[in-house]
């Protein structure tokens, strides 16, 4: 399977941060592996984000940005099998040596894994087993809840490379774990660390992943600060390329944090500009032969990096020189630190560092709370100004937040199906949905399709949406049972999993698809469709972004 985009469809998880993540639907039997795949078992290279490590990157192995190989089974294979291709793919096909393995053992009513470690000393009698807890060795959920089991990791030079987790629980929200009907296979192996043991390097940054862009930085720079670079430079490009924009909120937050520790590095030390148009450069061209969106947007990437330096050089002076007075003033603690990131734009990374012993005891946990204080004041303001209120429709799919909003994302939502039709109409049958995201504001529906569109064929679409729209076509509901819609052409999301009985919307015979709601009742409704944007997030899956108006 294609690595699905850093931006995921889950609400409760800022970033992708595992290849499992986009098959959670096929642990808890929720979407159906064998219909969607036609195979239990799957494999992918997925892009990762992790925000956690942000603090590490510097040393010797902990990165932001990282690719992760995974084998995943739904019900097809468990731990024998897992085990045993591991250790092959390890000890054979890489040629390395296993230096130990852990295992779990046993903690907060899970048993310990004692097939797991009767499994590896059938392999190797000799075999080194260390037991762990669930701090080490039981992995999951990504978000509030989702499947989760014990985890046997590989040790080789004494690096942790490769955790295979046993799904065989999900956990809720408030913490408790029942058994999945069906256990299953999650392996994560990040591709940087591998690389390190295969290429015998003494960090992940000597590697030829990171060896062409890092290239370009100058000698003199200290090493810590030329791998922060190196890391943050290739996590920007890939948030910059699946649609990321620096900002105060989110995903955002972490791009504008990301961009800034190198911007003030880049003052510093007194770095060119023109080096990081080159390592962007290089970075593109690295990668872009696997990531195709990201070489795509060389010039846009560059761009980005470029405006948001000019936002910031203008505080940037000022905010570094208030630092080191509050540093020779006295203690920096969290409310110093958020205020210097406030006015200033300095984040928390750097303050930590130029602060010197005067920020010893500032820490990312009370930084953080300052923020969230910050956010929970300015919330409360907006709230007193324009009336707070809950979300009326929360499908996942379609947010609203009035009867308002409602009537826009209903509108929006009928829309998307015209869309579909379109893209089928214009360039295929082939075009599957592969996921779609409904605000008052647009409507994000991704597809399968394995190139870029050209703007003949977007501006076909869009009429072709718009001609919709002005024949006033009837929109109707029908309940009927699974196996006939299926059979009648109803269209479906292959993620999701469907009941017996399924409502199924119909529009002019030109669309039809499962679905829940809402709808308009007639097309004629929805007002003029407008494509804004139309890109790439993963290998195979297109995205189109579009709005409408009355």
């Amino acid at each position: 399977m294609p690595s699905s985009s850093l931006i995921p469809d889950d609400p409760s998880v800022l970033f992708t941060t595992a290849g499992m993540q986009q098959f959670k639907p096929y642990y808890t039997g929720d979407a159906d592996a064998l219909r969607d795949f036609g195979s239990l078992n799957t494999v992918s290279i997925q892009k990762c984000m992790r925000t956690s490590d942000i603090d590490e990157v510097g040393d010797e192995s902990h990165l932001t940005f990282f690719e992760m190989l995974g084998n995943f089974s739904f019900g097809g294979y468990f731990k024998k099998e897992a085990i045993e291709w591991a250790h092959e793919f390890i000890t054979k096909e890489m040629g390395l040596e296993i230096d130990y393995v852990s295992v779990f053992g046993g903690e907060g009513g899970v048993p310990k894994d004692e097939e797991s470690e009767r499994i590896w000393k059938s392999i190797d009698p000799n075999i080194k087993i260390k037991y762990a807890g669930r701090a080490d060795n039981f992995w999951g959920p990504t978000g509030k809840e989702g499947p989760c089991g014990p985890t046997t990791e590989i040790y080789v030079k004494g690096l942790e490379i490769w955790n295979i987790v046993f799904n065989e629980f999900y956990c809720k929200p408030d913490g408790s774990l029942e058994k999945l009907k069906t256990p299953g296979i999650d392996t994560g192996m990040g591709i940087e660390r591998l690389a390190m043991v295969v290429q015998d390097k003494r960090n992940i940054f000597e590697t030829d992943l990171f060896r062409p862009h890092m290239s370009v930085l100058p000698d003199s720079l200290p090493p810590k600060i030329s791998r922060i670079i190196g890391d943050h430079a290739r996590s920007s490009a890939f948030l910059l390329a699946d649609g990321v924009r620096p900002s105060n909120k989110e995903q955002g937050y972490v791009l504008r944090r990301l961009m800034r520790r190198m911007m003030a590095y880049e003052n510093l030390y007194e770095i060119s500009p023109h080096v990081f148009d080159e390592i962007f450069f290089v970075i593109s061209k690295t990668y872009g032969a696997d990531y195709q969106k990201v070489l795509d947007d060389k010039e846009c990437i560059r761009e980005e990096f470029g405006k948001e330096r000019e936002r910031f050089s203008a505080t940037l002076k000022n905010g570094i020189r208030e630092l080191k007075r509050k540093a020779e003033s006295g203690l920096i603690g969290a409310k110093t630190a958020f205020d210097l990131y406030q006015t200033f734009g300095i984040p928390y990374e750097i303050v930590k560092e130029l602060g010197g012993d005067a920020a010893g005891g500032l820490s990312r946990e009370n930084f953080d709370k300052e923020l969230e204080k910050h956010q929970e004041v300015s919330k409360a303001g907006q709230e007193k100004k324009f009336g707070g209120h809950g979300l009326i429709l929360d499908t996942g799919e379609l947010k609203a937040g009035s009867e308002e909003e409602l009537k826009k994302v209903t509108r929006l939502h009928t829309a998307t199906h015209l869309l579909q039709a379109a893209l089928r109409e214009v360039l295929g049958s082939e075009v599957k949905q592969m996921g779609s995201d409904i605000t008052p504001e647009r409507t994000r529906f991704d597809f399968s399709y394995g190139r870029k569109l050209t703007p003949e064929e977007i501006k076909k679409i869009e009429s072709s949406v718009n001609e919709m729209v002005k024949k006033d076509l009837d929109v109707n509901m029908e309940e009927m049972d699974y196996e006939e819609a299926v059979k009648s052409g109803a269209l479906s999301f292959f993620k999701h999993k469907y009941p017996k009985r399924v409502k199924v919307y119909s529009i002019g015979g030109i669309s039809k698809e499962f679905c829940g709601g809402p709808h308009v009742s007639k097309t004629g409704e929805i007002g003029e469709f407008k494509i804004v944007k139309e890109e790439a997030v993963a290998a195979g899956v297109r995205r189109v972004r579009a709005s409408v108006k009355p």
